[in-house]
This record gives C-alpha cells, structure tokens and sequence, in this order.
C-alpha cells in the first residue's frame, strides 16, 4: 500500500483514561521500561552479542529504566534533544472580565530563537489565541485593543499584547515591555509551563522541573521531548562508563505534536513544521559511526532522518559549487511527502551527510539551522536511527505512525504487551527501548 493511503483508523488501540499517567514517578529513571526486539537482524546487537530471532513478531521483555545502558552497544552513539520547554501560555483579564489565552508558538520578529529570548522591549511572535472574539484588533474608538498585565517587584512593570495579523499557523502577536527584563525573563515571571491536554490537569510547580529533561539547555519548545524525561545524571554516568558516545542536536517542540489526525486517509493530514539545529561536529561523529545512530524519543529520530533528505537536496541542488552571494539561497526545509519521492538515484547515508559538512564549510557555518515537516509512516525507510528510546504513543496519531514504521508494522507486540503489563502511557508514563 502507498503511504498516502495508510488508514489512520488502523492504528488504533483502547487506551482507558486510568493508563495515562498524571504524574511522573519521584525517581524518574524508576520508570519501567519494554525492550523489543525485532523478527529480524538490524546489524546493532544487544549487549550480550546477541542478535535479534527470525520469528514473524518480535519478542518483549521488560525491565527498570536505570539499566537501559545494559542493552546498548559499546561505542554506539546516542542522540539526545536538548531543547527547553518555555512558559509559553500567558493569561489576560480584560476590563469586562474576559479572559485571553495567548500560547507561543514561534518566534516572528526576531526569528532566531537565542535572539528572541535576550531583546529587552519588544518582539513578535506566532501564537494561538484562546477566547478570541472576546479580543478585537481595534476598541470601539478606535484605538488599539491591546491586553495589559503588570509585574516586575513593585508591579510597577508593563507587558503590552497586541494582534498584528493572521500567519498561516496563528496571529502573529506584538509585545512590548518596561524594566529592561530580557523576554525571557518576562516568560518566566508571568507564563505558564504548558503540560499536554490530555492530563487533564492544570500545570503544578512541581511541573516546572519534571516537565523537562535533565539535559535541556536550548529555550523554544512547547511540550517536553518526553522520552528524555527518564534520564537522570546518574544514567547519563552509567551510558558513559557502558562505553555509549552521547550527542545533542535541537528540534523545538510544537504544538503540532498533539495535533490529532482527523482525516481518514493521512494523505489529507497536514504535519506541522518544526525548527532543528544540527552542529557541524554532530555530523562529523555520525558520519564516525557510519551514519547510525540511538535516538532518544521522536523529536531525535525526526531530527535525524531528516538530514539524510537535507544531505540529499544539496547533492541535488548546485549550491557546492559555489557560495556567490547573489544566487539564490537553497531552501533546507524538509517537506512532509519529500521522503517518499525519489528517483532512484539515492545516495548513501554517509555521502547525505558529507554534503551538509561541505555545505556549512562553503557558508562558513558552524551548525545546520532549518526546519523539518517530515511525516515518518509505514513505508517509509529509516537511514540513520538503528535504536530508538521512546514513551507510548496516543492512538491514532502520527507518533505511533513512525514506531510502527520502526517496527515494520509490529506495533501491537509491543502495545499489547505494555497494555497488559501495567505499563504507564504517554508524556509522564513508561518507555521502551526498540530494536529492530
């Protein structure tokens, strides 16, 4: 069957309310975690020598997160995303009591992410608006119908909110603020930690610090890249001693990931796009382990895959021959069907990945910044990621639509298994360990 074509009905399975976890454990690497091993032989063996079996399902077992390093091979490279969650909802109360719901979702004006974070007066961004009718551009009089807050240690400060038009995925929202505080200050002293919706909960303080990873270092996402959330410095100590090589790339989480599938057919789903910074160095050591990789959660594994496409649009393109400043920039951005269309001329892992180090090399650039909007379905062929760490998916969504790729369509094994083992489901649940 043509990927289009893949019914999302088909991925569907019972998940009762009472399996998705409210709560992350007070240990975090506690956490249960389900290694499957596939039918078939993937080239990565346990850390025991031994390879995966030939039957037509694969095989489970299940173990403690803590030990994850016993079942990885020396000298393997794992990937994690350090990327940060922001406090990215703000609430307004207007004068007539209503309330507007502004939640982040990209930066406008600075675009660059570092930079929107450090202006100290003024920036635009991408958001979605909640209550929106109640927030009109303009007041009856004319003038602008701008949302005010005070805070600061007096409450002397102002933070000013106005629309300035639609963007294909929000409004496009200007801010303005006194005190001199960074914009990043402004979001700590005033956001919301935005937790997922399906928790059914409001966001606590203790979410603030279980909310992100252990590792995160890089502000800009808007929901945890949550298989990272069972680490702790004593696992990373132990992946290290275990002889597993560490990176880190960045990919900020959207909203978009908690974007339901609605259409029958996910030729109709629109994926949302979603910003990656990749070092030149990172490169440079997968290309030391031959283009393979342990993905830590999705986030990675779409970060990833995503440069051998990227490596491959500039062996196609003639942007290596030249860095003249007046032709036309190569637009990086990986589109959602881009995977699926070849010409049977593909290149070679490593050689996607050779191009990108002489693509930075000819700009004089130290790390790939671009954008990704890949879908990651059944049919689809992975190139980079040979293990991959992540939590269990909601039904129907485009999340278990890339495991089940993973797994060669063998999804259910390792959901029937988590099902009717007590595993604990979605952000603050459980995770596996998949090999294929």
């Amino acid at each position: 069957m043509d990927t289009k074509e893949i019914r999302i009905a088909d991925y569907n399975y019972n998940l009762p309310d009472e399996r998705i976890a409210k709560y992350p454990l007070a240990e975090r690497d506690h956490s249960k975690l389900l290694i499957y091993r596939g039918p078939q032989a993937s080239g990565c063996q346990n850390a025991d020598g031994a390879t995966t079996g030939t039957d037509a399902r694969g095989t489970v077992t299940e173990d403690l997160f803590y030990n994850l390093p016993n079942y990885l091979p020396k000298g393997a490279l794992m990937v994690f995303n350090n990327t940060k969650v922001i406090q990215a909802r703000l609430r307004f109360r207007k004068e007539t009591g209503a309330q507007i719901e502004v939640f982040l979702l990209e930066p406008y004006e600075p675009r660059d992410y570092e930079q929107v974070f450090q202006v100290r007066d003024h920036c635009q961004w991408v958001c979605l608006v909640g209550n929106l009718k109640r927030w009109k551009t303009t007041s009856a009089d004319g003038t602008d119908n701008a949302l005010t807050c005070t805070f600061g240690p007096e409450g002397k400060d102002t933070l000013t909110v106005t629309r300035h038009g639609v963007h294909a995925t929000g409004h496009v929202v200007d801010f303005k603020w006194t005190g001199g505080y960074s914009f990043a200050e402004v979001l700590t002293l005033l956001g919301e930690l935005p937790i997922p919706p399906y928790l059914n909960r409001k966001t606590e303080e203790s979410d603030l610090k279980t909310y992100q990873t252990v590792y995160s270092k890089i502000k800009g996402s808007v929901a945890a890249p949550t298989a990272g959330l069972h680490f702790t410095n004593n696992v990373l100590a132990a992946l290290d001693s275990a002889g597993v090589e560490r990176e880190e790339l960045t990919l900020h989480v959207g909203a978009g990931t908690f974007k339901p599938v609605k259409s029958e057919q996910i030729a109709e789903h629109e994926m949302h796009s979603e910003f990656i910074v990749v070092k030149r160095t990172t490169i440079e050591r997968l290309i030391a382990h031959d283009g393979c990789a342990i993905a830590v959660g999705t986030t990675s594994v779409r970060t990833l895959e995503s440069l051998y496409y990227i490596g491959r649009k500039i062996l196609k393109s003639s942007c290596l021959t030249t860095a003249d400043p007046d032709s036309p920039e190569l637009d990086l951005h990986v589109n959602q069907w881009e995977p699926y269309e070849t010409d049977g001329n593909e290149p070679t892992t490593v050689e996607a990945l050779h191009a990108i180090l002489r693509y930075l090399d000819l700009h004089q650039l130290t790390a790939l910044q671009t954008s990704t909007q890949i879908i990651i379905a059944p049919g689809y062929n992975y190139h980079i990621v040979r293990m991959m760490v992540t939590n269990f998916h909601q039904p129907q969504s485009t999340l278990l639509l890339l495991v089940s790729a993973f797994v060669h369509g063998d999804w259910h094994t390792i959901y029937d298994y988590a099902l009717s083992h007590d595993f604990r489901f979605l952000s603050y649940g459980d995770s596996s360990l998949l090999i294929p």
